[in-house]
């Protein structure tokens, strides 16, 4: 093995640094520790309420007496208080809206994995667009060294009077066409370099082969299919999506019960008026509260019906999005198939591709050959080297797209050396977080 086989990047290497540089994919965990938020702010409805309050100011009084005798003076009065308030029950709004949290936050980790594995897809599309265009890059230079030796060659021939200028022509525009291609090659090289740079943070080196990952698929298309429907991230989150609407509805159905809650309240105030019997107050109470609903204009009942309504919509958006699992399944499937015979295809006409050039080549050299023989020969394996790159291409993408479509293209599976992202560690930093401003992260 060569140094630079060893020092070459590998698709594993490639994925991990997608993994972790991507900003769509870091953006989504943002917002899912956004999303995880939702949950201490509906436990919130669970906790006291505590006001302090304190007022204080001047206050002029000017008396006029019986006797048209003028008093005035300047008050300072204050009051300080703390009041608390409890909600009891109010409908099992409070806990039905602990649960439509927490179905966001599971339905958020889907997307998120869902993300994760739109991430490491185009991650191994754009190293296999490198690989194959450095590949094809190759091949049209070696076709442009083959056709200069084949245009040197009809000169020579030219001069000796074996061949007619209308050989020489045929060589030159097949040598024209071929520098042609090898500048549209480098342009395609240049373009997918860059996509590569924006997909993986980094420009890419020399670029190691990448093998097939059909180990780690189903073995069956409708074993991959029943996968599909389990454990794929964008039909677990659809599910999700069904449980907070229908949980939803019995929120807004929360409004049309009974509420009761408790308030304390404690207070001081103090008076400087001195001609009052008393200079200060102090005061506690405790009061029950309880409301009942009578009519509300119907706005808790239009509620409801919007509620059920929207759960109607994500039940249907579920069937949607299982429907959409199973085509991607099977289209991912019968992509995979084709790929393998395609690239078997391919291989088989390379090879016979090159054993025509060489009798071309070698018949050509005794007479029995024209020159534009030997150009169509060089032509045709060159278009086979160019399907080969291709098909090996499509062959590693299109393994990866099925594992993508089943729903298991995650770092867990392909066994891809990084800590995997776990969203439930912040979660549970500030599920059950009473107070404080900071993030767990210190912002």
């Amino acid at each position: 093995m060569s140094l630079g086989a060893l020092s070459a990047e590998t698709l594993p290497e490639a994925l991990v640094r997608a993994y972790q540089s991507s900003p769509q994919l870091n953006a989504d965990r943002a917002r899912q520790r956004g999303t995880d938020e939702n949950v201490p702010q509906a436990l919130a409805g669970y906790r006291p309420q505590i006001i302090a309050s304190l007022s204080a100011g001047l206050q002029a009084v000017r008396n006029t007496l019986p006797d048209n005798t003028v008093q005035g003076t300047t008050l300072r009065p204050w009051t300080i208080g703390l009041t608390v308030n409890q909600v009891l029950f109010n409908g099992f709004k409070t806990a039905n809206s602990v649960r439509v949290a927490e179905f966001q936050v599971l339905s958020g980790r889907e997307a998120l994995r869902n993300t994760g594995q739109g991430v490491l897809l185009d991650a191994v599309t754009v190293y296999m667009n490198v690989l194959a265009n450095q590949a094809l890059v190759e091949a049209q230079r070696t076709n442009v060294t083959v056709l200069r030796e084949i245009q040197e060659t009809t000169r020579r021939r030219l001069d000796a009077g074996d061949v007619t200028p209308t050989d020489t022509a045929q060589a030159e525009a097949r040598l024209s066409r071929g520098l042609a291609d090898l500048n549209a090659a480098e342009v395609t090289l240049a373009i997918s370099k860059a996509t590569y740079a924006q997909v993986t943070g980094e420009a890419p080196g020399p670029l190691a082969p990448a093998t097939p990952v059909d180990r780690f698929s189903p073995l069956t298309m409708q074993a991959s299919v029943e996968t599909a429907r389990h454990e794929h991230p964008a039909v677990l989150g659809a599910a999700y999506d069904v449980d907070t609407a229908q949980t939803t509805i019995r929120v807004a159905e929360g409004s049309l019960l009974p509420t009761v809650a408790v308030q304390a309240n404690v207070s001081r105030s103090r008076d400087s008026d001195t001609t009052l019997g008393t200079s200060g107050t102090d005061q506690a109470s405790i009061v029950g509260q309880i409301n009942v609903p009578i009519y509300d204009g119907g706005t808790a009942a239009s509620q409801t019906r919007q509620a059920k309504e929207m759960a109607s919509q994500s039940r249907l958006v579920l069937e949607q999005v299982r429907n959409q699992s199973r085509t991607a399944v099977v289209g991912a499937w019968v992509s995979n198939e084709g790929a393998k015979v395609a690239l078997s295809a391919a291989e088989s006409e390379v090879k016979a591709a090159e054993i025509a050039l060489q009798g071309v080549r070698r018949e050509a050299a005794g007479g029995q050959r024209t020159t534009i023989d030997v150009l169509n020969a060089q032509q045709e394996l060159t278009n086979a080297r160019s399907r080969q790159i291709a098909a090996q291409r499509d062959r590693v993408i299109a393994s990866y797209t099925l594992l993508s479509a089943v729903g298991r293209l995650d770092v867990h599976t392909l066994g891809l050396n990084t800590p995997d992202y776990l969203p439930e560690l912040h979660y549970h930093q500030v599920r059950d977080a009473w107070h404080g401003l900071r993030t767990p992260s210190g912002q």
